[in-house]
């Protein structure tokens, strides 16, 4: 039997994030494409930054045949990639632009590129190096690695203003102090450290 959802965050009722989630405007638009594996996951971040944001979009599906075009704004696929440019650069132009962000594992989103040749073939940027998850339930894959909603936090900070953005973490954390306090201290320290969380 599944427990009642909030119909927006589609959280549990009694974990319902509405209260946290902010409505944060950007110059930068944001389109997220999902896969579908990940819609239905228990810590979705893509929805948050979806919801968080005004001007972001979230799509679901494997192939996407209406991407944006020629709307005056540029695309840039955040993905990293030998080609891909630091998103301070893309800053410094200062022209409108939009974010595409796709959305699942790593292997799941080079198969969103696979299926989509024109999203693989937009100009792609780059987080800067050095960054750490607080996703503290996922280990991540590798070094630099964060979540959907880490990733779009970074880069509207990077391209917008350090800081403007963080407001769209508070959900975040408190969907994984949730998680957390469902599991049990005990078991996360078991599970999910190496004994540096205290």
């Amino acid at each position: 039997m599944s427990r009642p959802q909030c119909p927006r965050c589609q959280r549990p009722l009694s974990h319902c994030l509405c209260a946290a989630i902010p409505s944060l405007a950007s110059d930068t638009a944001v389109l997220v494409l999902q896969h579908p594996s990940e819609a239905g996951h228990a810590l979705n971040t893509a929805r948050l930054a979806a919801l968080g944001l005004v001007n972001a979009q979230l799509r679901i599906g494997e192939v996407f045949e209406d991407l944006p075009a020629d709307d005056g704004l540029d695309n840039y696929l955040l993905f990293p990639g030998e080609q891909a440019v630091p998103l301070v650069e893309v800053a410094e132009r200062g022209r409108p632009s939009r974010l595409i962000v796709p959305d699942g594992t790593w292997r799941k989103a080079r198969r969103l590129l696979y299926l989509n040749p024109r999203l693989a073939s937009l100009p792609r940027v780059a987080l800067p190096e050095g960054l750490v998850s607080r996703y503290r339930l996922r280990k991540a894959p590798m070094p630099g690695a964060l979540s959907t909603l880490e990733a779009i936090v970074v880069a509207l900070n990077t391209l917008e203003g350090a800081g403007r953005f963080d407001a769209l973490l508070r959900p975040f954390e408190a969907m994984i102090d949730a998680q957390i306090a469902a599991m049990g201290e005990d078991v996360f320290r078991r599970n999910h450290t190496d004994g540096r969380h205290r």
